[in-house]
């Protein structure tokens, strides 16, 4: 499994005694899990007081490796000796490797979950409507005197039960330019096709 220069690193300071010893590092595994999980984000999740010792920078550079990590672990599907086999690469102790595998174990099912609520494609738009206002003059009291669109897509997420409805209000040319086709290299095919 590949993971960036960025992820190592972050995973490697996890294996750092000094910063980490074994009850800091099985509280943040704990910690990095669980924030991939949570429903809310709470800015003091890594404010814990294992964590006081160690550099605010350090902890959370951690933590984006350690669940970037994860998540790739859970979208390959890694079972325990692709995780340890990884692990051991990044010079793990066999006791951390257990740890991480064991976590790992008791959260794969909601992490797939979570992933596989994401989703693969964007909505489906199903309907347009639109209608057309003048606005006269803006909160300011200034003469504007131009028309906007007030548009609504009706979408269809593949996992939703029901329609979901996307407002928005543009201009003319936000409308225009929205709906312009791309040019390729500086120009348009004269065919339609790029």
């Amino acid at each position: 499994m590949e993971l960036s220069e960025f992820v190592q690193r972050g995973l490697q300071y996890l294996t750092d005694t000094d910063y980490f010893d074994s009850k800091t590092f099985t509280v943040f595994i704990k910690v990095a899990f669980q924030s991939l999980l949570s429903s809310h984000s709470d800015h003091a999740i890594l404010g814990g007081p294992e964590f006081r010792h160690v550099d605010q920078t350090l902890l959370k550079h951690c933590h984006v490796a350690t669940t970037t990590c994860i998540l790739e672990f859970v979208k390959q599907n890694a079972d325990k000796s692709t995780i340890s086999t990884c692990l051991e690469d990044l010079k793990y102790d066999p006791e951390r490797i257990d740890m991480f595998c064991n976590e790992y174990q008791k959260n794969k099912s909601d992490l797939e979950h979570l992933l596989a609520s994401l989703g693969r494609c964007p909505p489906q738009i199903c309907d347009v409507a639109w209608r057309l206002e003048y606005q006269i003059k803006n909160s300011h009291v200034h003469k504007v005197n131009k028309p906007s669109y007030l548009i609504t897509f009706n979408v269809e997420n593949s996992g939703a039960r029901s329609p979901e409805e996307i407002h928005f209000s543009c201009t003319m040319e936000q409308l225009q330019l929205s709906l312009k086709p791309p040019a390729v290299h500086g120009r348009r095919c004269s065919q339609g096709r790029y």
